[in-house]
């Protein structure tokens, strides 16, 4: 293990299996080591942004096992936005003043590819000073196959429409043994990362993610780390990642064993070690819990995600994240936790420094 430590002190890249040795050293070696690196490239700040997430339809022709939101048998409420609803709702959050609007749907092939492009015309017409952060990659691949449209086509037309940045959903784990049994017939991991590449290779920001906690291995996430970076060597368009903690009620994949808070931990800080060229790593407080999130703000984490103000994703599996978080009280946990709250845009501007 010393040559690896070694390697991590000197900032040179990991392999496969050196990545997957370092679960083996003891949580507090590991939290230094990532603390080391997130402290040279952030100081103490942790960044965050006022933000409104927006679910606009849970009817979805793909079914995940994994996923509680969706209408199906554990769900059994289907909802489609109107496009007025929509616009209510981001009209209340401009007005609070979130600066970014994040709208991530299930693959609903009952709307029309319009339903999916007019809105994010119609929020940048009437509030073009707000950052829209919309469609996965898992929804554009959902639009090409259900359109007959190519990724560059569907991307071309997202930026058109008023799309400004994508999130990073629909990466789940790239290993196809476990693609094929937790989201079948979902985006491949080459199409997932050919989606970010083809939105990179336009000046465009993505974000990335990975789901576990659930039936992955250890190899599995160091692979899926190192895919991402040999991806952002090529573009670097990612402007961070974002280790997704499984929530694991109301869906059909059934994981027994509850992941511990340590070895979500180690994972964070893995993440920190092994991505040296994406800037930023965030602890997504509404899959961790916001008191783990804070804690993994000293294990390589420099983000804790936002205000949200409302969530359907992960509150319908359990998480505590359906009414977000109030901005004082983030400010004052962050703040608490020994660490500089600093608000930031979408792009990782800063905006004010509490």
């Amino acid at each position: 293990m010393d040559s690896i430590i070694k390697k991590v002190e000197n900032r040179e890249e990991l392999t496969l299996q050196e990545g997957e040795k370092l679960y083996e050293l003891d949580i507090f070696t590991l939290g230094k080591l990532a603390d080391s690196i997130r402290r040279e490239l952030h100081g103490d700040k942790s960044y965050f942004n006022i933000n409104r997430h927006i679910n606009p339809t849970n009817i979805c022709k793909d079914i995940c096992k994994f996923c509680a939101y969706s209408s199906n048998r554990k769900n059994p409420n289907p909802y489609t936005m109107s496009h007025d609803e929509i616009l209510e709702i981001v009209e209340k959050s401009s007005n609070r003043g979130a600066k970014e609007i994040h709208i991530v749907s299930a693959h609903n092939d009952r709307v029309g590819l319009n339903w999916y492009l007019d809105i994010f015309q119609k929020i940048k017409d009437k509030f073009p000073d707000i950052h829209i952060k919309a469609l996965t990659a898992a929804e554009i691949h959902f639009l090409s196959e259900e359109y007959n449209l190519s990724y560059d086509e569907v991307i071309d037309m997202m930026i058109e429409s008023g799309v400004d940045s994508m999130p990073g959903g629909g990466a789940e784990i790239f290993d196809e043994r476990v693609r094929e049994y937790i989201c079948k017939g979902k985006v491949s991991s080459a199409g997932w990362l050919e989606i970010h590449k083809l939105w990179h290779q336009r000046g465009r920001k993505s974000n990335a993610t990975m789901l576990f906690g659930h039936i992955e291995s250890r190899r599995d996430r160091i692979d899926h780390m190192i895919r991402l970076r040999d991806l952002q060597k090529e573009s670097g368009g990612f402007n961070a990642f974002i280790p997704l903690v499984y929530q694991r009620e109301n869906n059909y994949l059934n994981v027994k064993d509850i992941i511990t808070g340590q070895e979500i931990l180690k994972t964070m800080a893995i993440s920190r070690i092994m991505l040296h060229n994406i800037p930023n790593i965030k602890a997504y407080w509404v899959t961790s819990t916001v008191n783990l999130a804070l804690v993994a703000q000293e294990f390589g984490a420099n983000d804790l995600d936002g205000t949200i103000e409302r969530e359907s994703i992960n509150s319908s599996a359990g998480a505590d994240s359906h009414n977000g978080i109030d901005l004082i009280k983030f400010v004052e946990l962050i703040q608490n936790s020994g660490f500089r709250p600093v608000e930031r845009d979408s792009l990782y501007n800063e905006l004010k420094e509490y």
